[in-house]
């Protein structure tokens, strides 16, 4: 049986033995499965990008920033410092510079409004909550933050009350988004799903 931790965050798997997928990079799922911030830098970073790309890019971001990886120590650097760790090559994003002073302003959001911890924006939050917080960070819209709620349901059943409304149409079963990704067929399967909107000129919440 998967039991919280501490604080409460969980994955949501099937069976233990089933290892976390979003990536396929094992170094980079392990992390995503276990750091709460490192997930929340990947959804901001989930824009104009491959999913995966998106989503492997925090691990690297940890190897780079070593010691200073974290809320309150992003927060704390000079954002000229880490711009260069952003588009340090290989970079880490197709728009490093704008991505590298979003993450800034993230953390110092984090860090100042939540005491750098990112748990607290769901923890005992209803969806409304939760919703109203995260729109206010930087880097999240409307639909990233219904995304990033549908993904805390499915991968760590966080479901704080009325979440599957507050993240419509993504708490269904269509796979669209990061937050069906479980194996590299779902991946695919999200891919090809993105491919098709696009020719239709339609979008992920359509």
């Amino acid at each position: 049986m998967n039991r919280p931790d501490r604080t409460g965050f969980v994955p949501n798997r099937a069976a233990e033995h089933e290892p976390f997928f979003l990536t396929g990079d094992t170094e980079a799922d392990s992390l995503l499965e276990t750091d709460r911030l490192a997930l929340l830098v990947g959804m901001v970073l989930d824009q104009q990008v491959p999913i995966e790309w998106a989503f492997a890019a925090p691990a690297k971001l940890r190897a780079r920033l070593g010691e200073h990886w974290g809320v309150r120590e992003i927060a704390a650097m000079a954002p000229d410092d880490l711009l260069e760790v952003f588009v340090a090559k290989p970079a880490l994003h197709r728009y490093p510079a704008a991505m590298a002073k979003r993450i800034h302003a993230l953390c110092q959001a984090l860090a100042e409004g939540y005491d750098a911890d990112v748990e607290a924006l769901w923890r005992d939050a209803d969806a409304a909550s939760f919703v109203r917080r995260v729109r206010r960070l930087p880097g999240f819209g409307e639909e990233k933050t219904r995304i990033f709620l549908a993904l805390l349901a499915k991968k760590f059943a966080v479901r704080p009350a009325g979440w599957e409304q507050a993240c419509a149409p993504f708490g269904d079963d269509q796979p669209r988004t990061a937050a069906d990704i479980h194996d590299p067929a779902s991946l695919a399967a999200v891919r090809a799903w993105k491919k098709a909107m696009r020719a239709q000129g339609r979008s992920k919440s359509d």
